[in-house]
């Protein structure tokens, strides 16, 4: 452990302790990273398959539990205190940052013996939007009810406890791509999972290295506020128009993975354009995931990294994600000497661009894409910047 985590995790360890009135030893920490999609945008929902590495940027959580079934929780990151019980939770929403704990509580109670609480303390990082910080909490939640309880949960159920949270209480309707990069990446690996079947493997970089270069474009809006949600109904739309067309069953939900590909080449064309565009980003991308996979196995970084961009142009032109802030960052990585690659990250109206670059070029794009944005955007100086990160493990408790 690096001596900036070691502070960080000792400096919440004894705010903890002074706030649950413990020793420092009686407190734990959970560690949830942020992460990446270099590949799969926005199909994760249409139970297509993606690629996905966490990154060494993670939220912390510290906690104690507690007798009097109380969570009691503050952040570093939001003002003031929240505190409900366990057996009174709200059933819906109640529209704070604390809307994620309470959201785990719910989708825990169906485990049974979820009757500690515990005093919490969040440590999470600015200007990650689009890097799935709302997935990081959300497991480290449950993580630390879990430990909190004596509950023994797997990966993958947490992965379907996660998406719980979001579908079902928040009102996302994403899929299980954030939670299962989060919980089941590995270092140097690119995580490739099925979103249909639920089925993953970890796949080595056959050589060479790589950094992950964000620019954070200084927009905050929640995802549930954007068009998120309609481009998800527009995707089920375009499925139940080709498979009527077809004369094949539609499935509930409708989804483009159920659609044969060949039905697309056949039919898509009938479809309304907004409707064609949706399905061609779908079908593009499940391409570029096969072909991504054997140029990450074979190490060639340089031509993964053109599929990265692909798959960003294709979200602006086919999905119709972005705006002009989000299109202005996006140029500016994929320009900058040393990237092999750069797309939105997340759903790409607000947050992040990202980018896989040659390590030693940071200084350089660091410089010329904040030059670039700024030029651009000059209302968001003081608020956009430019980091760097590399992959890393998936959450879990810290020693």
């Amino acid at each position: 452990m690096d001596e900036r985590r070691l502070s960080r995790v000792d400096s919440l360890r004894r705010d903890l302790a002074r706030m649950a009135d413990v020793q420092p030893g009686e407190v734990r920490i959970v560690r949830s990273p942020y992460r990446v999609c270099p590949l799969g945008a926005h199909v994760d929902h249409q139970l297509g398959c993606v690629t996905g590495m966490a990154l060494d940027r993670a939220l912390l959580l510290a906690f104690a539990p507690r007798e009097d079934g109380v969570v009691a929780l503050r952040s570093r990151q939001f003002p003031g205190t929240a505190e409900f019980r366990l057996d009174a939770l709200p059933e819906t929403p109640v529209g704070d940052w604390a809307d994620y704990a309470r959201g785990a509580a719910v989708a825990l109670r169906r485990h049974g013996g979820l009757e500690r609480g515990m005093t919490a303390l969040v440590d999470g990082y600015a200007n990650v939007g689009g890097l799935s910080a709302s997935a990081a909490v959300g497991v480290a939640y449950l993580l630390a009810l879990e430990a909190a309880n004596g509950l023994a949960v797997g990966p993958q159920e947490n992965i379907e406890l996660d998406r719980g949270i979001e579908n079902d209480y928040i009102g996302l309707s994403n899929g299980i791509l954030d939670q299962s990069t989060i919980l089941l990446s590995r270092r140097r690996r690119l995580m490739h999972l099925d979103c249909r079947d639920g089925t993953w493997d970890l796949v080595s970089l056959g050589r060479g290295d790589f950094v992950v270069a964000v620019l954070f474009s200084g927009l905050r809006v929640p995802l549930a506020q954007t068009d998120y949600n309609r481009r998800v109904g527009e995707c089920r739309r375009a499925t139940e128009l080709l498979l009527r067309a077809a004369g094949l069953r539609v499935p509930e939900p409708p989804v483009l993975r159920a659609v044969p590909e060949d039905v697309f080449v056949r039919r898509g064309a009938s479809l309304p354009a907004e409707l064609h565009r949706r399905a061609a980003h779908f079908f593009g991308e499940q391409e570029r995931v096969r072909r991504g996979l054997e140029l990450w196995r074979a190490g060639d970084l340089a031509g993964f990294g053109r599929l990265v961009t692909e798959s960003g142009r294709s979200s602006v032109e086919n999905y119709e994600c972005g705006n002009a802030y989000m299109r202005t960052a996006f140029d500016a990585l994929r320009e900058c000497p040393g990237v092999y690659g750069a797309r939105f990250s997340g759903a790409g109206f607000r947050g992040c661009c990202i980018a896989l670059a040659e390590p030693g070029s940071e200084d350089e794009i660091a410089g010329r894409a904040l030059g670039a944005y700024l030029r651009a955007h000059p209302d968001m100086e003081g608020q956009a910047e430019v980091y760097f990160c590399r992959s890393a493990d998936g959450a879990g408790l810290l020693p």
